[in-house]
């Protein structure tokens, strides 16, 4: 006769700590929502249940197929974690499909998966089994008090558009530097002569590499770099009223190079706002391909997906290589030019 499934099982299965699957299982607070459906489905699936008809076999779209409990313990758990800011989560238009290949490739596998919303340091490992986490894929970017708690743990990390100097780990990037040096190279070559860069360096490590290769084209080329600093350092949230406090008629720019997409769409909207016509007055350009219905004349297909997918061969790869140096993986991106939105004359 089987002997009944105990919480120390489950907290391995799902790679949550004994404390939060008690709090689930017995109907406490404690825990979220999507925790303490990770918990009763993983339990059901596991026969912690005398009846679990209803539970059994929906351990959730963490695992492909349903693998014995001995299996699945053995392949571990992968704990996707997202930071906790506005923009980057499973809504997300970008971040969403980058997700999408993350688990999709683990599914593939047949190794369980977790996902987290980035909480405090000190409530990291409350919640989570540390000896149940096979490994931790980051995506977007993550604070450095929790990398600094997965560290002390020597849990391997792969980080996906992130990078940070006290926390060395394998990561996986779009080319950023490589896309936007052909679009200024191509922005050159048609004649203009006047630009500005829009998006926070700060924010991504992304913008930043977007931010280098933008001077580093007008520099080699010897253009004057006349950058207005307030539109390379706000915040998204304020960034309406910092654009049209800065941009006149009288200072405006050829071209209006922006971070990614988003921004693309705010100074678009801005300068409508201000009675600028875009692409008659001016042009913008952006990055990630996000948006098809806005006179972006230039912007950059990240494959999204791929960038998942290819997290978890490096995490898979890493684990059985858990010495090797840390490696920086670089994805080339396809250059979208729509010369419908170029700037037109009169």
């Amino acid at each position: 006769m089987k002997t009944k499934v105990t919480i120390q099982e489950i907290a391995h299965f799902t790679g949550l700590s004994k404390f939060a699957v008690s709090r689930a299982l017995s109907g406490k607070s404690g825990v979220s929502d999507q925790t303490r459906d990770v918990i009763l489905k993983a339990a059901g699936k596991l026969g912690y249940f005398k009846d679990n008809s209803l539970l059994s076999g929906e351990l959730s779209h963490n695992s492909e197929s349903s693998h014995d409990s001995k299996n699945t313990r053995s392949s571990g758990t992968i704990l996707i974690l997202f930071p906790n800011v506005r923009y980057q989560n499973q809504d997300s238009v970008y971040w969403g499909p980058v997700f999408n290949g993350i688990s999709s490739k683990l599914n593939q596998k047949g190794i369980n998966i977790l996902t987290l919303t980035e909480p405090s340091a000190d409530q990291l490992f409350t919640l989570l089994n540390p000896d149940a986490i096979r490994g931790i894929i980051t995506v977007g970017s993550i604070s450095t008090p929790i990398l600094l708690e997965i560290k002390r743990l020597s849990i391997p990390v792969v980080m996906v558009d992130h990078l940070d100097p006290v926390f060395h780990s394998d990561s996986i990037f779009t080319d950023n530097f490589a896309s936007m040096r052909e679009i200024m190279l191509y922005l050159l070559r048609k004649g203009f002569k006047t630009f500005q860069f829009v998006g926070n360096i700060g924010d991504a490590q992304s913008f930043y590499e977007r931010w280098i290769a933008y001077t580093s084209v007008l520099m080699g080329h010897g253009m004057e770099i006349s950058q207005i600093p307030e539109l390379s350092n706000q915040a998204l949230d304020e960034f309406r009223q910092t654009f049209t406090s800065v941009i006149h008629k009288d200072n405006l720019p050829e071209v209006f190079v922006c971070a990614n997409d988003f921004y693309g769409l705010y100074t678009i909207e801005a300068l409508e706002s201000m009675g600028i016509r875009v692409p008659d007055q001016c042009v913008v350009t952006g990055f990630d391909n996000l948006y098809d219905h806005i006179p972006l004349l230039a912007t950059v297909n990240v494959n999204k997906e791929l960038l998942g997918a290819r997290a978890v061969d490096q995490m898979l790869w890493r684990i059985a290589n858990p010495e090797s140096n840390v490696e920086k993986k670089l994805i080339l991106a396809d250059v979208i030019i729509r010369e419908q939105f170029g700037k037109h004359s009169g």
